[in-house]
């Protein structure tokens, strides 16, 4: 197939993008396929439909693999596109998506993941990976998802929500410490483990620089797992250790951090297989489809669902290919399921529609 991989972006995690999206067209590459990589903000500027044609098969169209752990402002990734314009999809970018037969969705972060790209990809007839508007965009609002498991039963730390020009003196139903964290942000970027009450403020000044909603969540101890779900098809869970700190951004994409990974888990298997559950059935309450992963506390009162993910990082350090190795799937395999997944998927819904016609 023809692919476009869908990079960067406007985002504060546009280094973790660049990366994953690096890796995953390198990997689609390798099993066939026909790719370009554009980067979602700065696109292709310049080139001709002959010259985007020809992306396709250059094979020589690379992103560096390492991430930078500097942590991007609006102001500095809109300085990297000359002239005076900030809309997100920079030039080309739909011209040459238009041109694939799916394009594969590498963005991390708010404007990749809560729904906006997805849209204008619907409103374009173009095919793309992972969850459609609806699902990428309840995925992505910590808020609304909380809300939703609790009304499905799946258990999640409490939480207040605090929005910019609200009164910074909460009163919290539940002890410190607590997690202040943005409601539509990723990578544990804006987010703070918050001891006592003095530091709060701080804390939610700081959060309210990343977005105009922030949580105040219930600190919850317990040993920390992810798990990520691949068209349908639960992986094993990976436990995540850190013996300095916590899974900060660091932590998730330095190499030289002293987080450990332990995948499959050293748990009971009956506790495996109830996250393995509770993983299906949180993407299935918060409408994601295709692939995903959902992060987990595991203590003596049980699981508690930290939040979903709708664009999982791909990238050296990143949970889900660990996962899918330990199931036996390679990178390379891994990827391609994941379009091939979608392409059945979309196909499918197509043939729902003809039947009811």
């Amino acid at each position: 197939m023809k692919i476009v991989v869908l990079a960067g972006g406007r985002s504060t995690e546009r280094n973790v993008s660049l990366s994953s999206s690096a890796r995953v067209a390198n990997a689609l590459r390798e099993k066939g396929h026909q790719v370009a990589v554009a980067d979602l903000f700065l696109g292709l500027p310049g080139l001709s439909e002959t010259e985007l044609a020809h992306l396709f098969t250059d094979q020589q169209q690379t992103v560096d693999l390492n991430i930078s752990d500097e942590i991007l402002t609006d102001d500095a990734i809109n300085a990297m596109r000359p002239g005076e314009g900030t809309q997100l999809f920079g030039p080309n970018v739909l011209k040459i998506a238009g041109m694939a037969d799916i394009v594969y969705v590498g963005l991390h972060g708010e404007d990749g993941e809560n729904g906006k790209v997805q849209a204008v990809l619907d409103l374009n007839n173009i095919a793309y990976t992972g969850s459609d508007t609806l699902g990428s965009g309840v995925a992505m609002d910590k808020s609304i998802s909380k809300q939703i498991m609790m009304f499905n039963g799946i258990q999640t730390a409490r939480f207040v929500a605090v929005r910019e020009g609200d009164d910074r003196d909460v009163d919290l139903p539940f002890d410190f410490p607590v997690v202040v964290k943005p409601s539509n942000g990723g990578s544990s970027v804006g987010t703070y483990i918050v001891r006592q009450e003095d530091q709060l403020r701080p804390a939610i000044d700081d959060a309210l620089q990343f977005d105009d909603e922030i949580l105040i969540e219930e600190f919850i101890k317990g040993r920390e797992f992810s798990l990520g779900v691949v068209n349908g098809v639960a992986m094993p869970a990976i436990e995540i250790t850190v013996n300095d700190g916590w899974y900060d951004f660091e932590h998730k994409f330095q190499s030289d951090s002293t987080t450990v990974f332990q995948t499959p888990p050293d748990i009971p298997a009956d506790v495996h297989a109830e996250m393995q559950a509770i993983a299906k059935r949180t993407m299935k309450v918060l409408k994601m489809s295709n692939y995903g992963r959902v992060d987990f506390f595991w203590n003596d009162d049980g699981l508690f669902v930290i939040e979903a993910n709708s664009l999982p990082g791909m990238t050296p350090l990143s949970l889900l290919p660990q996962e899918a190795e330990a199931a036996g799937i390679s990178y390379p395999d891994l990827c391609d399921s994941i379009v091939q997944g979608k392409v059945d998927l979309l196909k499918r819904q197509a043939l729902r529609r003809a039947s009811v016609r």
